[in-house]
This record gives C-alpha cells, structure tokens and sequence, in this order.
C-alpha cells in the first residue's frame, strides 16, 4: 500500500464551502488530488482509504482538512511509484494488522472470571468470549439501560444509588462521558485499531477509524456496549449485573476463587478490572496485603464558556456549521511549580454529577455525539502526588479525593457547587447573573464559593494557569466562565502492582487490568489493557 502523508484539502468545491461529511462522501475529489501527487492516471487507482482526517486552522480564516491515505494500484509496481514520485509525504508501507496470539496448551479447569466491565473488562471478557474460553464477567452495577434510568433520576433529584451511578455499571465511567477514543499509547501491535474496528463492528460511526480525535458521544456509547455484551454471550461467554464481588479464595499464593456475597465462583484465572472508583474494593486488596502503591494524578475543576467563543477563537468568524464543535488542548507551567493542564474536554458537552459516594460530590465531563450543547467544558487540573497526601500508604490518594468531594458537598449542600471565575479569584460568593453565561449541567447545582477546597499551592496554580490560557484563547480566563467542583477522579489514585506476564507478584492467576490498576488513562488505554491481558491468559491456557 502507497502512503500518503499530509494530503490537504481546501473545504471548497467548485466555488461551494463543503461540510465535512460532504468532503468524505465525494471519494472522486481525494481520488484526483491523489492521482496528481503520485503523478498517475486516475484509472491507475484501485482505491483510496482514509487513514487519518483532521483539521487545520493554523492559517483562519482558510481552513484545510489534511488527510493521510492508503492507496492501492492495478497494474502499477507501487514500490516504483513511490521511488519515482521522490517525496517525503508519499512513501511504501504494509499495515499492521492485529492478530490475536496462538493458544497455550494448558487446560483451564475453571472459566476465567472478570471483575468489572468498564472498557478494560468488557475489551478483555469480548477477545476471551470470541476465542472460546467463556469468561464470566461480573458487574457490581446495572445493565446500562436501568442504569441509565438510575443516572438521569439522580440528576433530577433523586437519591444517589452506590451500585448504579456515572461510575459504576455497564461500560463503566466512559459510558456518561464524551466517548473520546484517542490515545497516547503507541501501538505496534495493532491494538488499538481492534478497539476501534470493533466498535464499528458493534455500530459505531467509521469514522472513528480515522478521526484524529475519535468520539462517539454518550448516546451512541450506549448502544456499542450493549451490542458488545451480546456478542460476548452470543459467543458463551456470561454477564453478572448486581454481581459485587466481596473478596477473593487464594490458596497457596494462587487464587482459586471470587466471593459474590454467600457465593463462591472457583476458577483459577481472575481479571481485576474494577476501574478507577472502586474505593471499597482498593481497601479490601490492600487488608489482605496485595501489592499496591499510591500514585499521582490530577485534581482540579470543570471549567465551561460558550461553545461559540471556542470556535470563534479556533476557526475564525467566517465559519459557521460546515465545522464540528470546536476542541482545544491547553498547557501551562506555573510558579509554584505544578503543571496545569486541561483534560477531557468536551466540546458542546455538559457538566454531569459523577458521585458514587454519599456525602461526596465528584463531576466529569459529557456530550452527546452531536455535541450540540450551548457550551464547551473541560476539566482544568493540577498535579498532585503522594506529597501532597496526609498519610502514606496505598489509600492515601483515594483519602485525598475523597476529603476533596466532601468539600465540594459541603459547600453546594449536597448540590454541585458552582462558581464565575471573576468571583472564585476574589474570594467570594457567587450568584447568578443576568446575561452572563449559564451552566449546563446534568444534575442539581447551586451557586457557592469553591475558594478552600483544593490545597492553597493548587488553588494558585489553578488560577495561574487560567490566567495563561486567556492568552492562549482570548476570553477563556474572562470572569464569566463557570466553574464546577469537583474533578477528582482524573485517573487511578492506586497502582496494583504487576509482573511481566501481567500477574500480581502475590497472587498466581491474578491480573490488575485496566484504569483502576493504574495501568490506562481512558476508554481506548483501558480497552487495550483488556486485550492485553486476554492474550496473556491465550498465551498459557487452551480454550475450552
């Protein structure tokens, strides 16, 4: 296959500004700028395949779309065009396809069982269902139809359910949230292009196949879980809602079974993918001496503006609804020497309540996949690490987070609090104001002060770093945007500890998987983890 690198596109046709879907749909456009490049005949061409698309803003108000392709010939050497065409965009490559590992010999005497069924478990319970070796997945939560109904009721005042919430249930977090699917995790081994073949497979939009910044949005989310969890079953594979595992049988340095409560499920081969805010389970593992450490994450608000002032800033004025809702990425250093970051942002997104403890108030991030919400909101975070924890030991971080939400509870009287910025750098009680920009948010909120909440060295750094993202996106530090408190649960506070073959050091048969192990950062990280260990398991074990 001919790879062509850094192919642009004008977003005009004929005189006509095109949208984007209107530019992918017409293949004969791509097909004669590739002919051009490669300084062959249209008829020469077999097919043309987007690899990558994304947009280029650099030079508003000309907007670009830069592509990276994969061409195929007839009858021409593809080798010696490319050495003929002499440029560096344009080169020869085979693609790396993913292949799952050939099958160990070993006999499993009982089902391999998972524990959760966030991304990790679900990704790891699909690749073990589809390869014959009948995993049974146990989720603490609900289905995520009821669970669905369990959400939007607590968001509409009802009372919080600790089993059926933002955090816990099927698909785990990532299934209320933007449904981002980029990652930073290099991929050699093709995994993260199963993930996202997958989800096509299982009715997600194929353009995430080559988005530069893949979404789905909660809504279709929904639906790819669902189908996924079909396809285990389909396969023999089963699938435990309400199923809270209370502890685990190990003999001999080797575990032999999951307690659900008065039940016991024996098996040998036992995935923990309990996500991020498994807190009760974290305390559990570390009472029976599992190895597990602290370790360092990010703390910080959910900051909102109006989702024309980002695209204004980004695009250009002369742009309207041929572009998707704008997205940024925003850095800053600060004197006190933590970094300041904005992480998953959501563009025409809402703020939701993602609490999953009573008395705690914990927010994220969401959009539906139209993202067609008035406002644009990411979460603005500082680092912390096991330094800044009152204690040592493995639950420190989860006692910081936890001291955090209660806070944010305190302050917003079991509401999500919320706060203009101008206010926040004064110190002083905000209220809601004629004309200035409005929250949206998926759950009940209250205007307060959040000043006190987060440590004094982050609260300088928070404002710090909004004081330099205004030079980045004029109006991004204006007083009116909204803030929302808090954004705890960035990440893991805890990494389970383990070896090579993916194992606890401790515990024969036991695999940490996934975000809450510490060893993801998202919905396609955590899938790929859960493949990850699904092969090491192959690797070993004959399938049933």
């Amino acid at each position: 296959m001919i790879i062509i690198n850094q192919l642009k596109s004008e977003m005009k046709w004929k005189g006509r500004r095109l949208t984007i879907r209107e530019m992918l749909d017409e293949p004969h456009i791509l097909k004669q700028k590739v002919a051009r490049q490669l300084k062959i005949k249209e008829s020469d061409i077999t097919s043309v395949q987007i690899l990558k698309h994304s947009i280029d803003a650099r030079k508003k108000p000309q907007i670009y779309q830069v592509y990276s392709l994969g061409v195929k010939l007839n009858k021409l050497s593809e080798e010696a065009v490319v050495k003929k065409c002499k440029n560096a965009n344009v080169l020869f490559s085979q693609q790396v396809e993913y292949h799952f590992p050939g099958t160990g010999t070993k006999k499993l005497t009982e089902r391999p069982v998972i524990i959760g069924m966030g991304p990790a478990g679900l990704f790891c319970g699909y690749m073990l269902a589809l390869h014959g070796y009948r995993p049974i997945i146990l989720e603490r939560g609900c289905d995520v139809e009821t669970r669905t109904k369990d959400v939007e009721a607590y968001w509409n005042g009802s009372a919080l359910k600790p089993e059926s919430n933002v955090q816990f249930g099927e698909g785990g977090a990532g299934t209320f949230s933007d449904g981002k699917l980029n990652t930073l995790v290099k991929d050699k081994y093709g995994r993260n292009k199963e993930v996202l073949r997958i989800f096509v497979e299982a009715g997600a939009p194929e353009e995430i196949l080559y988005e530069s910044k893949p979404h789905i949005g909660t809504d279709v989310l929904k639906k790819v879980v669902v189908a996924m969890r079909e396809e285990i079953i389909r396969y023999g594979g089963e699938v435990h809602f309400e199923s809270k595992v209370t502890g685990l049988h190990i003999e001999n340095g080797e575990v032999t079974g999951v307690v659900i409560g008065e039940e016991e499920i024996k098996t040998n081969q036992v995935v923990l993918a309990i996500g991020h805010s498994a807190r009760d389970m974290f305390a559990y593992l570390d009472s029976i001496g599992l190895p597990m450490e602290s370790k360092a994450f990010a703390v910080g608000m959910r900051v909102e503006h109006p989702q024309r002032l980002i695209n204004e800033v980004m695009y250009g004025k002369e742009h309207g609804e041929e572009l998707p809702a704008a997205p940024y990425k925003l850095t800053a250093k600060t004197s006190v020497g933590r970094g300041v970051y904005s992480f998953c942002m959501c563009p025409g997104g809402y703020v939701v309540n993602a609490s999953s403890e009573e008395g705690r108030i914990a927010v994220n991030g969401m959009s539906y996949s139209d993202r067609n919400s008035q406002n644009a909101n990411s979460a603005i975070i500082v680092q912390v690490t096991p330094q800044d924890y009152a204690s040592d030991g493995p639950l420190a971080g989860v006692e910081f987070q936890r001291r955090l939400e209660e806070s944010a509870y305190r302050v917003g009287n079991g509401k999500i609090p919320v706060q203009y910025l101008e206010d926040y750098i004064a110190d002083k009680q905000s209220k809601e104001r004629e004309k200035w920009n409005t929250p949206c948010i998926k759950g009940e909120y209250t205007y307060s002060n959040l000043r006190g909440i987060l440590p004094q060295e982050c609260e300088q750094a928070f404002m710090e770093g909004m004081k330099h993202f205004d030079k980045v996106i004029p109006g991004f530090g204006a007083g009116d945007a909204i803030l929302a408190g808090m954004e705890s649960r960035t990440s893991s506070p805890i990494r389970i500890h383990r070896e090579e073959n993916l194992q606890s050091p401790a515990v024969k048969g036991l695999y940490p998987c996934g975000e809450g192990a510490g060893y993801a950062g998202g919905i396609t990280s955590a899938a790929m983890d859960g493949i990850y260990v699904a092969e090491k398991i192959a690797e070993i074990y004959a399938p049933f």
